[in-house]
């Protein structure tokens, strides 16, 4: 993810969870991968928490 860090919202619908699992994509799809300790790293794991979530919810 080369872009700026996004800000995340919870996942509500089954648009929103596939949006995220494409996110999600980006960062598995990478050439190296994302440092944990950067903004990256923080975003990607918070994000890996949300989808986590859903599936646990749905």
């Amino acid at each position: 993810m080369t872009e700026a860090v996004k800000t995340l919202f919870p996942i509500r619908s089954e648009d929103e969870y596939r949006a995220a699992l494409k996110q999600a994509e980006a960062f598995f799809d990478a050439e190296a991968e994302v440092d944990p300790n950067s903004d990256e790293g923080a975003y990607f794991e918070a994000l890996i928490t949300l989808i986590e979530a859903y599936e646990r919810k749905h």
